[in-house]
């Protein structure tokens, strides 16, 4: 019995490797693949030609409006040419604080680029874009992902992030730790920093103190709550 199944299980061996032959075999045919992991992909190729498009023709002009992975738009005002204009690379390309986050060996602290609003609503919006779907839209930690499995997320509102280094979150930004992948790749290096000003602000936010009040300000907080005003009542119709 067990010799008539090892015959036959050779046997069976045989029939496939000859009916979908060897990987790297050349034949005239195309190959019967069940796992061809893809190694064979439609791809653009220079100079050469491409059914997928109506024209045939494989390189294509960009799209209007797109700029090359590692390259930031001009802000206005500054120099080289029109807006559309593309401008220096945006990833890390240095050594010094504002690329790598740190100060020597060490975590460095402070942001390398002046505050400004356009600043902050960049972080916002890459904020939204890049975070909020792991740690939610205060940087809590109860972004949509987590409904979905991700239960290791984080809340950046932990006082070990407060108290961690610019330079050490902006690492982190660039490089992924644990279960969060890197977003080098992805954000610029002015735009890392931009998330990092707007998440301090979220921090300050869930975070405040009456210190974080200025001075001048602090006397109307030890005012009473103005009263709201009565509802004039409606009057009776007249009859």
């Amino acid at each position: 019995m067990l010799r008539g199944f090892l015959l036959l299980f050779v046997l069976a061996g045989i029939a496939l490797v000859a009916i979908l032959g060897f990987r790297g075999q050349k034949g005239s045919a195309p190959p019967f693949e069940i796992f061809p992991d893809m190694v064979r992909q439609v791809k653009v190729k220079a100079q050469a030609p491409l059914d997928f498009f109506a024209d045939g023709r494989g390189p294509r002009l960009p799209i209007n409006g797109t700029v090359p992975i590692g390259y930031e738009m001009p802000k206005p005002g500054s120099p080289g040419g029109a807006p559309e204009a593309v401008s220096h690379v945006g990833f890390s390309v240095g050594t010094d604080y504002f690329n790598t986050g740190k100060m020597g060996t060490n975590w460095g602290t402070g942001l390398p680029l002046p505050v400004t609003p356009e600043v902050m609503h960049r972080g916002r919006e890459r904020f939204a874009i890049t975070c909020a779907m792991c740690h939610g839209a205060t940087a809590m930690g109860n972004g949509i992902t987590k409904s979905y499995g991700m239960a290791t997320v984080v809340s950046l509102q932990d006082e070990r992030i407060r108290k961690m280094s610019d330079g050490e979150i902006f690492d982190t930004i660039t490089n992924g730790k644990n279960t969060m992948m890197a977003y080098g790749p992805n954000l610029v290096v002015s735009d890392r920093w931009a998330v990092i000003a707007y998440l301090r602000a979220l921090q300050r936010s869930q975070n405040a103190t009456a210190a974080d009040v200025p001075e001048d300000h602090r006397a109307e907080m030890d005012k009473p709550a103005e009263p709201k005003p009565a509802e004039a009542k409606a009057e009776a119709p007249k009859k």
